[in-house]
């Protein structure tokens, strides 16, 4: 248990410092360029996902999500993972801030706020569940990559920029750069980000419950296995 949490808190510093740095770094470099900005944002996150998932997963399971946690999580650790969550959270804030020379912790003033973030953020945590319960069903070894996948596919197809993360969201209301979001605009991103982790984690469960519904993979030798 306490390796686990020790993974979770690192792992969620370290996703929360890499949101936060490569978006000053990508605003910095991108000359007012908010697409290429975005992208240099998107991308690293996506690189540092698959890094703490694939090295941390054998250890907590990777989850650096308190919604993950909530949904997935049956041990009697679960509360404290969340704190840690949060905890690690907040402290790859000041991390991302100490590398760049900011305040350890500022107010956001980046206004997210509106049905279509809201319908966003529920789309990007609905996703996020069910990506984690089929990858996990079908194809384990690849759920690194997936999990990734989706976060940086989220950057640029919903309109919240794909948060999915109630404690990624609180710890990006506590920086004043391109990352951030107004304190105001939290609360309505944490219960978008619950309802539609609820609703992906039920439909995850309900496409990979049956053992008899399996796929039928092609090998490379054109042979087919059920």
């Amino acid at each position: 248990m306490t390796r686990a949490l020790a993974a979770e808190a690192i792992g969620t510093t370290l996703l929360v410092a890499t949101v936060i740095g490569s978006g000053i770094m990508a605003e910095r470099l991108s000359a007012g360029n908010a697409a290429v900005a975005l992208l240099g944002n998107a991308v690293a996150t996506g690189a540092m996902l698959f890094v703490l998932i694939t090295l941390l997963g054998p250890l907590s399971g990777a989850q650096f999500n308190p919604v993950v946690t909530l949904l997935l999580e049956r041990g009697q650790d679960r509360q404290a993972r969340i704190a840690v969550q949060f905890t690690g959270a907040i402290l790859g804030t000041i991390l991302a801030h100490a590398m760049f020379g900011h305040a350890a912790l500022e107010i956001g003033t980046k206004v997210r706020s509106g049905p279509g973030q809201w319908l966003g953020e529920a789309v990007a945590t609905f996703g996020l569940l069910m990506t984690i319960h089929l990858g996990t069903r079908f194809r384990p070894a690849a759920l690194p990559a997936l999990v990734a996948a989706w976060i940086v596919a989220g950057y640029w197809f919903t309109a919240s920029t794909s948060f999915a993360n109630p404690a990624v969201t609180l710890a990006r209301a506590f920086t004043d750069s391109f990352a951030g979001i107004r304190p105001m605009d939290v609360p309505a991103f944490m219960i978008a980000q619950l309802a539609g982790g609820l609703a992906g984690h039920h439909a995850g469960r309900w496409l990979s419950a049956d053992p008899a519904q399996a796929l039928i993979l092609v090998e490379p030798e054109g042979r087919t296995q059920p």
